[in-house]
């Protein structure tokens, strides 16, 4: 919050909304210093805006991921995009969803195996996401799907990554269902957060609408639980139905349960 970071100026008319901020990161009832924005809620402003740029040019720290991955899964895989590095990452989103050369011949080995479930772990437009939210997440994920006797994979650690980068992945591995964790772009109050993108029979040329996504995955937004119980959900749904993205609805029902414990919604009456 705001005023944790620097503290309010005296000087400054209030703003009766102020107290909705309890619930929210929102930037509401900032009050005003004559017809200006104070100075206190125009720093932290910057310096939310840096740390979203601190965390789009993050580095993914493959060492620390490599074993934090290893403690969750039998086989973990090194894998790069054809983008070589972040500013062509950037420049280039095309090259993030398709593997080098190095990684397609990699993922060779692994072409007759098959296996029911693929897990891609992906740097995206946030590797801090990754390094703080990946683990927790599967450490919630991977016993529903033991418990749902599906196999799995080996997990696929990828830099220089966008979403897509899961077909090619999950079509070499004789996935029926593929599951990618990525880095989301940085909001102002979000530069951790995950995202959770699924898709059915992953393969090269896929569009978009034929993915899931569960977004803000992270402790100040949609709970580790609370997103693998949806994420089990359209997996089962998935293979019934035989499809994702736009022709698989979320027929859940919703929760307002929040990543760091807090029940309830402010907009929602008390029970």
């Amino acid at each position: 919050m705001v005023d944790e970071v620097f503290p309010v100026d005296a000087s400054v008319i209030d703003n009766p909304w102020r107290k909705l901020r309890a619930y929210t990161d929102a930037r509401i009832g900032l009050g005003r210093a004559g017809g200006s924005l104070p100075t206190a809620p125009h720093l932290a402003f910057q310096l939310a805006h840096a740390q979203a740029r601190d965390a789009v040019h993050l580095p993914l720290d493959t060492e620390r991921m490599v074993k934090q991955l290893a403690m969750r899964f039998k086989r973990v895989v090194r894998l790069h995009s054809a983008a070589a590095e972040r500013s062509e990452y950037l420049r280039r989103p095309d090259l993030g969803r398709r593997l080098d050369d190095v990684s397609l011949k990699q993922l060779e080995s692994f072409a007759q195996q098959g296996c029911d479930v693929s897990i891609v772990v992906a740097d995206g437009l946030s590797a801090r996401a990754i390094h703080e939210n990946a683990a927790p997440f599967l450490d919630h994920l991977l016993p529903m799907i033991e418990r749902e006797n599906w196999s799995l994979g080996p997990c696929a650690l990828v830099e220089q990554a966008r979403v897509a980068i899961g077909d090619p992945i999950g079509e070499a591995l004789g996935a029926r269902l593929g599951i990618v964790l990525i880095g989301e772009r940085p909001g102002l109050s979000s530069p951790d957060s995950l995202g959770v993108y699924f898709t059915y029979a992953p393969r090269i040329g896929h569009r978009d609408s034929e993915r899931n996504c569960i977004s803000n995955v992270r402790p100040a937004g949609q709970s580790f639980e609370s997103a693998a119980r949806l994420l089990i959900y359209l997996l089962r749904e998935a293979d019934v139905r035989g499809v994702s993205g736009v022709q698989l609805k979320d027929d859940t029902v919703a929760t307002s349960e929040l990543g760091d414990g807090r029940q309830g919604n402010f907009l929602l009456p008390d029970n």
